[in-house]
This record gives C-alpha cells, structure tokens and sequence, in this order.
C-alpha cells in the first residue's frame, strides 16, 4: 500500500520572504502575495501559525479543511495551524493577509477571556456585508486596524515589534469575536476531497519530473475526466493549471532567493531545454525569466 505524505507545509518567512523567518507576525497584501504564488494556492498548510486572508472585494473560492466555501469580498478566512486549506481569488481581489505565530495567539484562547471555547478554534470563513447592524463598529475597527498593521509594518519608527504585536492581538480579538457568524458550507463529497488532496500531494512530490496528467490521474486511480472534474469543484480550476502554477511557483522563488542563472533555474526545474524553460515561462507570468527577476528586484530596491 502506497503511503500516504503529508499536505505540504509552507512557512511565508522562509519561503516568501526571508527578512523575516523568525518574526512572530508577518504582512504582506494580497497582491503582493498574488504576484509571487498566482491567484490560485493549492491545498497547504502552516505549522504552528495562523493565518488571516482579508479581501476586500473580487470573489473569493475557498476550501477549508472539509468545507468548500464561494463569496465575494469584503470578507475573512481565518485558518488554524496544520488545518489544510486551498483558494482562488479573482484578478480584481485586494486585501491583506496576517500570519501569525501560534504562541502570540494563544493566551487570547484562554477560557477566561471569553474569545473561544478551547485552545483549538475551528476554521472561520465570514461575509462582512452579511453581518447585523449591530457589527458594524466591530467590522470598522478590524478594517481600522489592518491598515495600521500595514502602515506599521512599512514603517521603521521606534516601537515598531511592540506596535506590531499589539496590533495583532487586538485584531485577533476583533476576529474571534466576529467569528460565530461563519458563513454556512457549500456541499462537498469526501471522496472528492481525498482525491483533490492526494492529488496535491502527488504535485509537490513530481512537478520537478514533469509527468503526464495521465501519471497522476493512474496514482490516484481515477480518470482524466474525473480529476478534472474534482479540481474544477472544489478550486474552479483545471488539473493542468494546478501543475503549472506549482511549477511557476518555484520558478519564482528560484529566482529571487537564489543567485542561480535562467539556464540554472530551469535545470532544477526539470526542463532540459533552456529555451523552452522561458517560453513557458513566458506563457505563464506574460515575462520572460530574466524580465521577471529584474522588475521585482527593481521594486524591492
């Protein structure tokens, strides 16, 4: 019996953005983010974070652990560490996300605080334009303070570690205390979502070796057709696209993180031919490799 492999674990500090691999909370927009790992996330998960997505507007198509959910923005996600989750959001979608060491968060779960009702909180996924009046001065002061969050994080004032922590915990609370009013759950099949989740893992372990679809949909024991169908489902996406955008992705860590040349990049990559490395490149990002890394070194100057 094959066994089975964990859903990939992705820590932002390490992968996105190394300036800050050991802080306790980090920023970043949602287009920022969109630019580096596409509109789509396959399913992942944060070991020993949580993690905060708030879109402003655009659509949003998300699964959450077992739950599938579909809205428009304003709304949130909040996801709990080692829950697995994937999404989508339209190219018109804006926002911020929050990722934040669970040991900052914590002590906001205590029974005494009234915030929650464990130490171990379930995925929220909620629609600010559906809220009562009556959480309307909550919902202003959560929009209040991710733009601080944002402007503090930008910033290079004195006081910016204390500024930023305090910020989170009283943005953590603004959520916790929204978060009783999830948005209700699209049906999904659990044979469903096995296959869509298997299937990611299968992508992380051979996007490098370039397989077929055919490989992947005989691994998993299915048809092209059927798998096709799941990724559609549950991220509105197609089989063949979830592929690529795992391989674009590496692609542009690769080539931001690393002082590895095109031909080098494209080499770790799988691809053997050099050219054909930048035409799908090319195909994919609307840049060629070199392009790309000058205009994003070029905006982080």
């Amino acid at each position: 019996m094959r066994e089975q492999k964990p859903i990939p674990n992705i820590n932002i500090g390490q992968i996105y953005d190394q300036r800050y691999a050991d802080a306790e909370v980090h920023y970043e927009s949602l287009d920022r983010l969109a630019e580096f790992f596409g509109r789509n996330m396959p399913v992942h998960r944060h070991d020993r974070f949580f993690q905060v997505h708030y879109v402003k507007n655009g659509m949003v198509r998300l699964y959450l652990d077992d739950r599938l959910y579909q809205h428009h923005g304003p709304m949130f996600f909040l996801t709990p560490p080692t829950v697995p989750h994937a999404f989508s959001t339209s190219v018109e979608s804006t926002g911020h996300v929050l990722t934040v060491r669970q040991d900052l968060v914590w002590p906001l779960l205590e029974p005494e605080w009234g915030l929650a009702k464990g130490m171990q909180i379930n995925p929220v996924c909620l629609a600010l334009d559906e809220l009562r009046s009556n959480c309307s001065t909550e919902v202003s002061r959560l929009t209040f303070l991710f733009d601080s969050l944002c402007s503090e994080f930008a910033s290079d004032q004195a006081g910016r570690e204390l500024s930023i922590s305090a910020l989170t915990r009283l943005l953590f609370i603004s959520l916790l205390r929204l978060s009783s009013r999830t948005l209700k759950t699209q049906p999904i099949h659990r044979g469903e979502l096995l296959i869509f989740q298997r299937f990611n893992v299968l992508i992380e372990e051979h996007y490098r070796d370039h397989w077929p679809l055919t490989s992947y949909a005989e691994m998993l024991g299915v048809t092209e057709a059927r798998l096709n169908n799941v990724c559609r489902q549950i991220v509105d996406l197609s089989s063949k696209r979830l592929i690529f955008d795992r391989l674009t992705q590496e692609a542009k860590r690769l080539l931001l993180f690393t002082g590895d040349s095109v031909n080098e990049v494209g080499y770790q990559l799988g691809f053997k031919d050099p050219a054909y490395f930048c035409r799908f490149f090319l195909r994919h990002i609307g840049a060629t490799p070199g392009e790309y890394r000058t205009q994003q070194r070029n905006k982080n100057a």
